[in-house]
């Protein structure tokens, strides 16, 4: 290595992979710099399931990026459609209309797109049959606008990446730190890196943030979230501690987007403090629309059928993460264990079977027993069966009359064996971070463009804000992440 490269991208996961990826095919130098070991490469990317979130008309459509789809699966399958008008809907709607509609619609228009040139790169992607398709009248039927994920999950999403990338010729360097940005007369010309104790220039004609937000540093989510926030788990990685944010502040980035807010979900409760590769993603629990959720005080405390899970589930552990004790249990009758998620399935799992109710409420560690028999009790006697159960769209089935109602797949809980699983919260990633324009250069406090600096993935700020639809971040990374790289390749070349 001489020191001097093209692009220098910031970050080893989904986002960083594609954009070293485009940068490599628009015929630039690449160096890739992961500050996790190799084992641990990939950033959150490799925690995910790989669910992205893509527009498309129909199966003709699905048939491009799954060509080896059967025919059985074809006439077995309702995959409907989701144009891009309604995905560009879902993200107004779930942001509550304060998501940048330019950055959205790109990131809308290109999903399909940018699917296709990852599969034409070597990622292969599958339907999620079992987590977003139940088989009802033996016909599944996908619901919810998410419908593909990557063969492998996030572990096979970074693989087929980085064997492309590798094979490009870019470079990857491990236990590799990017600690500042080189920064001469208001351009960016390179990073400074510190890896194995030895800190060094590395010139670049550009330069590609993509190591994600700082939902892995405890005092930055209390600053910027709230009190509270320091006692989340974190899904992912330990390395998403806000490096690639902090670099760019300190050369005057304008910071961007919803900072007290971030993704997060329901989580095993005795999950560790960081995300676990050897389980992945198993430690969420995202069958509670199934369920009725209970505190510490046996109370409920939110709408659990309020939506798809697809659309509230990034926003619910915070509600989680707000009861006493940070603690809720979910719980379920006979009548729905067999729509539970694999996830329900783990051996990491706080869980408690019993064959009355009085029994289970007595074995759910911290909460009050007498208080949750009687929500139960309480939800059982309010569900109006009128209308048909059906999991595979937002039937109507509902409660009347709580304080809080379950507004869809209210079923009484009176079916033995019952289960309950205890859930906390889990931190995905943070909302707020960096100004980027469409073609993906870093905005500075004045508002002009920072020459030479580029940004992709979660720690750009301005595209979800609450909320986000499940599926869209993996995708939000590709889509920006092939703009990144092939305009920060365009910039070096210029140079």
């Amino acid at each position: 290595m001489d020191g001097s490269y093209d692009v220098v991208v910031v970050g080893a996961g989904n986002a960083a992979l594609c954009a070293a990826l485009s940068a490599l095919e628009n015929g630039a130098r690449v160096l890739v710099l992961e500050r996790a070991p190799r084992e641990e490469r990939g950033g959150n990317s490799t925690y995910t399931a790989g669910a992205m979130r893509v527009a498309y008309n129909g199966v003709e459509d699905i048939k491009e990026l799954v060509p080896d789809l059967s025919d059985e699966d074809v006439a077995s399958t309702d995959f409907g459609s989701y144009p891009e008008e309604a995905y560009f809907d879902d993200i107004a709607r779930v942001t509550e209309h304060r998501a940048d509609p330019d950055l959205a619609e790109i990131l809308v228009s290109q999903s399909f797109d940018t699917l296709r040139w990852m599969w034409g790169k070597g990622v292969r992607f599958l339907p999620i049959y079992g987590r977003q398709a139940f088989k009802v009248g033996g016909r599944f039927r996908f619901w919810g606008g998410l419908t593909l994920e990557t063969y492998g999950g996030g572990p096979g999403l970074v693989e087929a990446l980085m064997k492309v990338v590798e094979s490009g010729g870019a470079e990857v360097r491990y236990n590799a730190r990017a600690t500042s940005l080189l920064h001469e007369d208001g351009v960016v010309r390179g990073v400074a890196v510190r890896s194995r104790g030895r800190t060094e220039d590395i010139r670049a004609g550009a330069v590609v943030l993509a190591c994600g937000g700082f939902e892995a540093n405890p005092e930055w989510r209390t600053r910027y979230l709230g009190p509270g926030w320091d006692l989340a788990k974190v899904r992912g990685t330990r390395f998403n501690t806000g490096d690639g944010i902090r670099m760019a502040l300190d050369i005057g980035a304008a910071p961007w987007g919803n900072w007290s807010g971030a993704h997060a979900v329901g989580w095993e409760f005795n999950a560790p403090p960081f995300g676990d590769l050897a389980v992945g993603d198993g430690f969420q629990k995202h069958s509670y629309p199934f369920s009725i959720m209970v505190n510490s005080d046996g109370r409920r405390f939110l709408d659990e059928g309020a939506d798809f899970r697809n659309y509230t589930y990034a926003k619910y552990g915070h509600e989680i993460l707000a009861q006493p004790g940070q603690i809720a249990w979910q719980i379920f009758d006979r009548k729905v264990v067999h729509l539970l998620r694999d996830e329900y399935r783990i051996k990491q799992v706080t869980k408690v079977t019993a064959d009355t109710l009085e029994d289970l409420v007595k074995n759910m560690d911290g909460v009050d027993p007498d208080a949750s028999l009687g929500t139960v009790h309480e939800y059982n006697a309010a569900v109006d069966d009128s209308v048909g159960f059906d999991p595979n769209r937002k039937d109507g089935r509902r409660t009347r009359g709580l304080a809080t109602d379950k507004t869809n797949w209210a079923n009484r809980i009176d079916e033995p064996p019952f289960e309950a699983y205890a859930v906390t919260c889990g931190i995905t990633f943070t909302f707020g971070g960096l100004r980027i324009s469409e073609s993906a250069q870093v905005f500075d406090e004045e508002g002009e463009p920072i020459p030479g600096l580029f940004a992709c993935g979660e720690l750009v700020g301005g595209i979800f804000y609450f909320n986000y639809p499940g599926g869209s971040g993996l995708t939000n990374g590709a889509v920006f992440g092939r703009i990144a790289g092939r305009e920060a390749a365009v910039t070096a070349a210029r140079r």
